[in-house]
């Protein structure tokens, strides 16, 4: 049977190992205070021990704000490629799966990797790798693998402990299932 990305729970990915983003303002903040201090004429190994940072990295920063003053040390911005779909083309994206599979036009209402791909695709314009899609649904919307579960629909325990009672003794003795 095939599996399907199911939403799960916030504090499962509370529980994920994952690093931690840097704070670029206490980074910028950070370097704005040694300037403040290079202007002071505090030793570089002094700056190092208060800020709580290596005194290599002091020496870098020293020369930068030497060559381009406290514009230097300024933030240069966002590290990293951009990401090529928005946080609220992911909730539409998410909104779109919630309402099911064949409400998205397949025949059964079961998702896979290349279905949520072509939903992503037609939602945003983006086109992902099945592989990439499963970073997406895991990291991204927090879902995770469920097979669905096969249940009756009408449930009579009378019946059930019945079968249980005396079917299923009847069955291993003819079958020659062996009880230890």
């Amino acid at each position: 049977m095939t599996s399907v990305p199911v939403k799960q729970s916030s504090q499962r990915s509370v529980r994920q190992r994952v690093r931690p983003r840097r704070d670029f303002a206490a980074m910028e903040q950070r370097r704005m205070q040694a300037a403040d201090l290079f202007e002071q004429g505090v030793p570089p190994a002094e700056i190092a021990r208060r800020l709580g940072v290596w005194h290599q990295i002091v020496s870098d920063w020293r020369n930068v704000w030497r060559r381009s003053g406290r514009d230097g040390l300024r933030a240069a911005g966002r590290a990293g490629r951009l990401p090529k779909v928005t946080r609220e083309q992911f909730e539409q994206v998410e909104t779109e799966l919630a309402k099911g599979a064949e409400a998205n036009g397949y025949p059964n209402d079961v998702w896979t990797l290349q279905r949520v791909a072509e939903v992503i695709e037609r939602t945003t314009g983006v086109r992902y790798h099945p592989a990439r899609v499963w970073h997406i649904l895991r990291h991204e919307l927090g879902w995770s693998w469920q097979r669905p579960a096969r249940r009756a629909t009408e449930r009579n325990d009378e019946a059930i402990h019945q079968w249980v009672k005396k079917r299923w003794p009847a069955l291993k003795k003819g079958h020659g299932v062996r009880t230890h």
